[in-house]
């Protein structure tokens, strides 16, 4: 590949970069010291390809979870084109063609579900979603019903509303005062059972801890009960068995709206359309963003059904209606992309591809916790995973992570970009994180659980 066709001047755009780019997730001293910001000039199916020429095996989708497709897909290209020359924007007080086409495709894959609410990013989803339980709470509650509850490890954006939502300290750490009327209910890690308990009585102790929550603080007072299906950043989380049941039944037990944030987890990620399906619930609220159009555009989604979306059709109160906007959610370019994302998502068999070749990732991170004693545990679904690093097996003390950076680092340098749990639960950013595109083949994985092999022996012994 002719990296140098595809700039003309390759140092000045990594000293433009240096010099005015304000990186995400990012300590800018190195760059100021001499380390050279990477710049990612182009990518093609997993592959992506950097402004010095170096190639790199994507494990994490961009980095955070996002191209489920892959990258260098024309048609999404042409799909985009298409829709924004004909019709680029209007303010989502009007409709667009592709706004009403992908939201029908959405909904018929949502049995249950009715209503889509389009916006541009994972946090604006939520924050839609925390906007309507809180109006709904004073058009139908006296306000009484208005707190939110969210789980410890669990993560729903970056805004100071959705990190008062936060179950990651270190995310949170410096952002208050936060909003008030969130509450938080412990984490179902069974790997850090709280009291020891595992299996069927563990998930039991996961369902009373919530409800001791309720009952603390009032069922009269929550609105909702917002979940990932599986918590991604805090550690790649799956609920034991019998733990969503268990939600499902305090939410209508306590008159609780449960909402589901997919962000991370929807558009065939875990192997069906969204991570609830694998576990029976019906939701109330599900919001969506990152493989929606898997990152060849902006888009996000909160998705409802009609019973909270009728609670907003009081026409002699000229205050019911949802008095919300979000400008960049009447662009075309989001739906246009997520109507061919969708597409290809069926006609590949994608989700089905998720399920053997996650399977295929589960083995061989199983594989390599039997040759590591540095691994304790391996979890995850679809190609969803992560692997737990402890210093001793048996007192499941985390590593230093620093170490963890460096197993990161080390795959970097063979050309493989894996993620960890980073600056998000204070001792415990110890877990490698998985999640290649949905078109990831078992020489995709074997490659990159080669790199993670090679790097855990260097890095650990």
């Amino acid at each position: 590949m002719d990296i140098q066709s595809l700039t003309n001047d390759p140092e000045g755009i990594i000293e433009a970069d240096r010099a005015h780019v304000w990186h995400h997730l990012s300590q800018h001293k190195p760059y100021a010291n001499g380390v050279d910001p990477r710049i990612i000039v182009e990518g093609k199916g997993m592959r992506v390809w950097d402004i010095k020429g170096k190639e790199h095996l994507d494990a994490v989708s961009g980095g955070v979870w996002t191209v489920n497709i892959g990258y260098g897909r024309k048609r999404m290209g042409d799909a985009i084109s298409d829709a924004v020359t004909k019709m680029c924007f209007f303010g989502g007080s009007m409709g667009t063609i592709p706004g009403a086409t992908f939201a029908e495709m959405l909904i018929d894959k949502m049995p249950g579900l009715d209503r889509v609410y389009y916006a541009n990013s994972g946090s604006e989803a939520n924050e839609k979603a925390f906007k309507m339980v809180r109006q709904i709470s004073h058009k139908h509650h006296g306000g009484k019903k208005h707190k939110i509850l969210f789980r410890d490890r669990d993560y729903h954006g970056t805004t100071i509303a959705t990190l008062s939502a936060g179950g990651q300290e270190e995310r949170n750490a410096q952002y208050g005062p936060f909003t008030p009327g969130f509450v938080a209910v412990p984490h179902c890690l069974e790997y850090r059972s709280q009291d020891g308990t595992t299996g069927a009585a563990y998930a039991a102790a996961s369902i009373k801890a919530i409800e001791d929550v309720i009952l603390r603080e009032g069922a009269d007072t929550i609105g909702s009960l917002c979940l990932e299906p599986i918590t991604a950043g805090g550690g790649i989380i799956v609920a034991p068995d019998g733990y969503w049941e268990g939600v499902q039944e305090l939410c209508k037990k306590y008159e609780i709206l449960l909402h589901i944030d997919e962000v991370v987890c929807g558009v065939g990620r875990t192997g069906t359309w969204f991570g609830y399906q694998q576990f029976g619930v019906q939701p109330d609220i599900v919001t969506m963003a990152k493989g929606v159009a898997s990152g060849y555009a902006a888009i996000s989604c909160c998705v409802t059904t009609n019973a909270v979306f009728d609670q907003f059709q009081d026409d002699t109160d000229k205050l019911s209606f949802f008095r919300d906007i979000s400008t960049f959610g009447g662009c075309t370019a989001g739906p246009a992309a997520a109507i061919e994302n969708m597409k290809i998502i069926e006609e590949e068999d994608l989700r089905g591809n998720s399920v053997r070749s996650g399977e295929h990732l589960k083995n061989n991170l199983n594989a390599l916790m039997e040759k590591h004693k540095w691994i304790g545990d391996v979890r995850g679904m679809g190609l969803f995973a992560g692997a737990e690093l402890v210093a001793d097996r048996t007192r499941k003390d985390p590593i230093d992570e620093k170490l963890v950076a460096a197993i990161v680092g080390d795959c970097m340098a063979q050309g493989v970009i894996i993620g960890a749990t980073n600056k998000s639960l204070p001792g415990y950013n110890n877990t490698l994180l998985f999640a290649p595109s949905l078109i990831a083949t078992p020489d995709d994985i074997d490659e990159i659980t080669d790199a993670v092999d090679q790097a855990i022996t260097r890095v650990l012994g």
